[in-house]
């Protein structure tokens, strides 16, 4: 239950952060509110981190240099997410954001990439994300 918890305000947050971006970079430029979203994170996780006193971060050198660079990602997340809302609207953006992240997790998932344990598809996860792009090409036909 506390995985779900969290599942759902991470959902949220991103969802919160894509419209404040999309607002910012109306006033700034993208790659602005990308790099302004970037510091402001890195600033509230630094303090999360102080506040805890969770000294794990001194094992940073057994983390694998592919991994360190998740951050990079994240500018790249928020750049495209920017764009999208301007074009498409906040609905629309998510639910494409949702298959294309389903999509990728099935390829992640099936072939075992970082790490994680192979598992095989089965109909009823191919069933569920085929209904879900019907969903967006629906919500598409305004």
């Amino acid at each position: 239950m506390k995985g779900i918890v969290f599942a759902v305000l991470g959902g949220f947050f991103i969802m919160l952060q894509g419209v404040a971006n999309a607002r910012i970079s109306a006033g700034i430029g993208t790659w602005q509110a990308a790099a302004l979203t970037q510091l402001t994170g890195f600033v509230a996780a630094l303090a999360m981190l102080l506040a805890s006193r969770d000294a794990g971060w001194r094992e940073l050198r057994r983390v694998k240099p592919l991994y360190l660079i998740g951050g990079a990602f994240g500018a790249v997340v928020i750049f495209s997410g920017v764009q999208a809302i301007r074009h498409n609207g906040a609905t629309m953006t998510t639910s494409v954001l949702l298959i294309a992240q389903l999509g990728l997790t099935f390829v992640i998932d099936g072939r075992g990439w970082f790490g994680v344990p192979k598992r095989r598809m089965k109909p009823p996860q191919l069933i569920g994300i085929g209904i879900m792009i019907a969903g967006v090409a629906i919500l598409g036909l305004q």
